[in-house]
């Protein structure tokens, strides 16, 4: 999918991309309470973001203390329901091995219907051990997890698309349903968004489940090759790849100039020659010409921007200003 056009935009150098949407991505078990969250959520909302999603892991990663401690993923998302008003709410991704299938469908009907119809539902099979451990909740082995993941999109999507007054039944290897009500149902049909590098199953599942696949944090030629695996596994079950969009989750550091591009890497912890390979850094016009890239080779229309400096709101506003403005049509 190449896009229609690469005109010179605002920034001096940069190429302008058709039709790229910019979301924020943070990761609040590094280290954030629900008001820093509202206020990175509100920020991004004002700004003109599509979305704020975050990462639902109860277990800090790499150093730092973690404090004041994690927060959970979908009590964080009803919260923010009520306290935004159009910034659209999901995750990246929500563990199935956190929560039983019933009970996650309510929960997540419950917040789109706080938020009028803003939520979007990401689900993955859980990779995190230390976590499942740290809390008391079970890790099954790769083969039980992703069966049971298989089983939760089944499940859930199968709930919310019940006919109101008919019921619901479900009989599986690792859950059983009978007799549901199927009751609440979100106020939207909520898009379901699948993800990861997996080779078969994930693909598989993508192509039953998903209105978006997304990128974990992958190259381009390596995202190329996962999506044409997305692809053949939509045509073995004849259903259109086209259905699904695309979108890539990749850390952003951004500055106007090397100088605050180099202070943005070392507020995180991280090298600029590093993050200038795996995520997308520099300039604005940099940036965009990256994404030019992406969009020229995978047809990508969203990208997560993984905020790993929460209290850094100009970083926030600095790309809604010089870099959204290029990826619009």
């Amino acid at each position: 999918m190449a896009f229609e056009t690469r005109d010179r935009g605002a920034v001096a150098g940069a190429t302008s991309v058709t039709a790229v949407e910019l979301r924020i991505f943070t990761e609040p078990q590094q280290g954030a309470s629900y008001d820093e969250l509202l206020t990175v959520a509100r920020t991004a909302e004002a700004a003109g973001y599509g979305a704020f999603f975050r990462s639902d892991h109860y277990l800090k990663m790499g150093d730092g203390d973690g404090l004041p401690g994690p927060t959970d993923a979908w009590i964080t998302l009803a919260g923010l329901a009520r306290d935004t008003e159009t910034i659209r709410l999901g995750t990246l991704m929500t563990a199935a091995t956190f929560r039983h299938p019933g009970p996650l469908a309510i929960g997540v009907a419950q917040v789109d219907q706080m938020s009028g119809g803003r939520v979007e539902f990401g689900l993955g099979a859980g990779w995190f051990e230390a976590e499942h451990t740290a809390y008391g909740l079970p890790f099954p082995s790769t083969v039980e997890r992703f069966e049971r993941y298989a089983e939760q999109l089944e499940i859930v999507t199968g709930l919310w698309n019940t006919p109101v007054g008919e019921t619901y039944a479900f009989a599986g290897k690792h859950y059983e349903l009978a007799d549901s009500p199927a009751l609440p149902k979100p106020a939207h049909k909520i898009p379901i968004l699948v993800g990861g590098t997996g080779r078969k199953r994930t693909p598989a599942l993508a192509a039953k489940f998903a209105d978006e696949f997304n990128l974990p944090f992958q190259n381009v030629d390596a995202a190329v090759e996962l999506l044409a695996r997305v692809d053949a596994a939509c045509t073995a079950i004849g259903r259109d790849p086209a259905e699904i969009s695309r979108s890539v989750a990749l850390v952003v550091c951004v500055g106007r100039d090397d100088a605050e591009v180099a202070r943005r890497a070392a507020a995180i912890g991280r090298e600029v020659d590093e993050l200038r390979q795996s995520g997308l850094t520099g300039t604005p016009a940099e940036v965009v010409d990256k994404l030019g890239t992406w969009r020229e080779k995978t047809g990508i229309s969203r990208v997560y921007l993984q905020v790993l400096d929460l209290a850094d709101l100009d970083h926030v506003e600095l790309v809604a200003s010089s870099v959204a403005p290029q990826l619009r049509s």
